[in-house]
């Protein structure tokens, strides 16, 4: 944070900014006032945007369908809404996933009812992080998205085959936005440095400029908010009447306010969760929680998070611990219950029962033996005397005969066989002898002593 020390410098920064003020709004963000006004200002997309690319012609063409787009954080997805909403004839509503509710929805979609029906005019919705709507919230648009009420452009940071229903995926067209890298960047900065400050009368130095781009990994608006940051910085050094100055060093200050190094969509992000997981595995839950802290507070969904621990508790833990998995679900459900900021604790509660867990990875092993001979043998007869005998035909063909009712016999049917002729004898689960698992190891081998 900058700290006004003297009125005389106070003064100076505000009759700056007053000056700049004039041609341009220095109170809203610099990422605002940056925003492209036409589809040949936005740098970074060509894959999208280029000339000739699919979704510009559809955009210049004004055949915009619905759509999602989806990538990191600051690589344009708002931008391209807006620029659809300009460029076609459409009215434009906006909505966030993270404030609207169905009720705020139900409104908005009565609203386009009526432009279309009085006016004849189209409505865009845009609705921002719209993996943060339950499916029961994405289940009301399917109605209006399918009669073509509103062309829904949804934006996201997360995979939308997980994110979004399947029925509202299927009626839109996905996207694929890439993280923007360090020399289009550069090319955003400088555009910014000459027209986002009205008369400031800047000098920005080459190296400020490479160093914010380069700590932005990807993100147009956590680089352009540094450069805001460092040049109101710069302006409290700027003697009266002199440039203000943005130095390698001012910048490199102006950056150490923002996030911890994460990005989502690159390999820091890969690092942090294999990290994560692998402290789990090897039962260390201090690191474990470290890692899970890096995740949520560089901006990771907690819903991610989540994923990864649910899928641990099987994949890692099984059997060893059975109460694993309720643990990690009952997480999920405790998260989606308070959300956040108390969220964290159930998720942490989680984490650190996880990594304190005895460890089994039989449900990879045991799914992967039985599979490698499903694969080999393929559809193999199942034994006549466990099929049902459902009907005359079926008794007369042998089905059910001979077949012994365990709990007739104590719990297990000695000399009883289940698998398929050829695969008698295989073991595909071969319980470890950590925790409950060396339990069930016992049980199960007098079991199969028994058979």
């Amino acid at each position: 944070m900058t700290i006004v020390k003297d009125r005389a410098t106070f003064i100076r920064m505000r009759d700056l900014f007053d000056n700049a003020a004039e041609a341009k709004n220095t109170d809203d963000p610099l990422a605002d006032r940056m925003r492209p006004a036409r589809l040949e200002e936005v740098v970074g997309q060509e894959a999208l945007l280029g000339e000739g690319k699919l979704l510009r012609r559809l955009i210049e063409a004004d055949r915009v369908p619905s759509m999602i787009l989806w990538g990191p954080p600051g690589t344009g997805k708002t931008t391209i809404a807006r620029l659809v909403a300009r460029l076609t004839k459409s009215r434009f509503e906006q909505m966030s996933a993270v404030l609207s509710g169905v009720g705020d929805l139900r409104k908005t979609l009565e609203g386009a009812r009526v432009a279309r029906g009085q006016h004849g005019e189209r409505t865009i919705l845009f609705v921002d992080e719209i993996h943060r709507w339950s499916k029961s919230q994405q289940d009301a648009l399917l109605d209006a998205v399918e009669r073509g009420l509103v062309t829904l452009i949804g934006a996201t940071t997360e995979n939308p085959s997980f994110e979004l229903n399947a029925a509202l995926l299927s009626r839109t067209r996905v996207f694929v936005l890439s993280s923007i890298d360090a020399d289009a960047l550069v090319t955003i900065l400088r555009r910014a440095a000459r027209e986002g400050f009205g008369g400031l009368n800047l000098e920005i130095e080459d190296e400020a400029f490479e160093l914010i781009a380069n700590g932005a990994y990807g993100d147009a608006r956590r680089a352009l908010t540094v450069l805001d940051l460092a040049v109101r910085d710069a302006t409290l050094l700027a003697e009266p009447g002199e440039p203000v100055r943005v130095t390698r060093d001012v910048a490199d200050e102006a950056a150490a306010h923002k996030t911890l190094l994460y990005d989502k969509a690159g390999d820091e992000h890969y690092g942090v969760v294999s990290a994560f997981i692998k402290a789990m595995r090897g039962s260390d839950p201090d690191a474990a929680v470290y890692y899970l802290v890096r995740m949520l507070e560089s901006g990771e969904d907690p819903r991610f998070v989540l994923r990864r621990i649910v899928i641990f508790a099987s994949e890692d833990i099984g059997n060893a611990d059975p109460m694993a998995l309720s643990v990690a679900v009952n997480a999920l459900t405790a998260y989606e219950f308070v959300g956040m900021p108390e969220g964290v604790l159930p998720l942490t509660q989680a984490v650190t029962y996880l990594a304190s867990a005895p460890k089994s990875n039989t449900a990879v092993t045991s799914y992967g033996a039985a599979l490698k001979d499903v694969r080999a043998t393929g559809p193999l007869p199942v034994p006549k005397h466990i099929l049902p005998a459902s009907s005359g035909m079926a008794k007369k063909m042998g089905h059910g005969k001979g077949y012994k009712y365990p709990h007739d016999l104590g719990g297990i049917a000695p000399g009883e066989t289940y698998l398929p002729e050829r695969l008698i004898g295989r073991r595909y689960y071969e319980p470890t002898k950590n925790g409950e698992e060396a339990v069930i190891r016992d049980r199960l081998g007098a079991w199969r002593r028994l058979r």
